[in-house]
């Protein structure tokens, strides 16, 4: 469950285990604020504040309302995002938080959040679309390209073989001097398909596929060596994996009409796709965690003002 507390609260009295999803409110002016602002999983305002650990919401009895009906219907997978959020060292390497994200989002796949969700579903069918995926190379520039654009370009296992086949080429030959990351159609990427979850025979094997051919690692790594010059050009909706993957990137460039955010609780899960690393780097945990929890989208000014995004075009 989600515990709310007021800035001016004295700090608790012990040792306890972890803390859950702890939401602070009050006045950042509290002796007390310190010890909340670094203990809580964000802080919810009314007025705008450059700390990042702060959110500011048009109404924050409203957003709480909101936060708890959320946590209340989604508790395993709230909770294990905030621990999986806590544990991510930003300025460690790529791979010890991608296994831990990876082995939490297992968990949760074999949890009853997760398996209300199927049901809810139902029966899923995955249509067959050709060349999921198109890398396309002009001199030192690499142009791949999300190309599902009747789905708005949702993620699939053949869209993610093809991309790391891609990225693997850009890792292989130094004379690939910038890669560009987009997508056809509507939008650049609304996340993992749908019709597509579920059908792992079980999570350690989704954990194996997901750690072992990873465009998350691979996209850290391209990052690494090209830094700017390997860049995302999102526009339409970037959501879910799709944000998760763009965020790793060193340049992220935003359409006008672009939506972003992490819808993942409402199937009982977090962000799967290296999100709770690559955003947390961008934003800071504090922000990931609400997008995360409340479930709401923000826009490119929203995105450019946390850095979630780089530039608006």
């Amino acid at each position: 469950m989600m515990l709310v507390v007021d800035l001016y609260d004295p700090p608790p009295i012990g040792v306890s285990g972890p803390p859950g999803v702890v939401v602070a409110i009050g006045d950042s002016a509290s002796p007390e604020a310190e010890f909340w602002l670094d203990t809580a999983t964000f802080a919810l305002t009314d007025v705008e504040h450059e700390d990042r650990r702060f959110i500011t919401v048009e109404s924050v009895s409203d957003t709480v309302a909101e936060l708890t009906d959320r946590c209340g219907r989604w508790p395993h997978a709230s909770a294990v995002c905030d621990d999986v959020l806590r544990s991510v060292d930003v300025s460690g390497p790529a791979l010890p938080a991608i296994i831990t994200e990876s082995l939490a989002y297992s968990t949760l796949q074999a949890g009853p959040e997760f398996a209300r969700w199927l049901a809810e579903r139902g029966p899923a069918t995955l249509p067959d679309i050709a060349d999921p995926v198109l890398a396309e190379r002009d001199g030192g520039t690499l142009q791949i390209l999300f190309n599902r654009p009747s789905r708005h370009n949702a993620f699939s296992t053949d869209a993610r073989a093809l991309l790391l086949e891609a990225l693997t080429v850009a890792l292989l030959d130094d004379t690939v001097t910038e890669v560009v990351l987009g997508g056809n159609g509507a939008s650049f990427c609304s996340g993992g398909d749908l019709g597509e979850f579920g059908t792992f025979a079980d999570p350690a094997a989704a954990h194996l596929a997901r750690t072992r051919h990873s465009p998350a690692l691979a996209l850290d790594e391209v990052t690494r060596r090209l830094g700017r010059a390997c860049r995302a050009e999102i526009h339409g909706r970037a959501l879910g994996s799709g944000l998760e993957m763009a965020s790793f990137c060193g340049w992220v460039s935003c359409q006008p009409d672009a939506v972003l955010g992490l819808p993942e609780l409402m199937l009982g899960l977090i962000p799967g796709a290296g999100g709770t690393l690559s955003i947390t780097r961008r934003i800071g945990r504090w922000r990931t965690a609400y997008l995360v929890l409340s479930g709401r989208t923000i826009g490119p000014a929203t995105a450019l003002e946390w850095g979630l995004v780089d530039e608006i075009r």
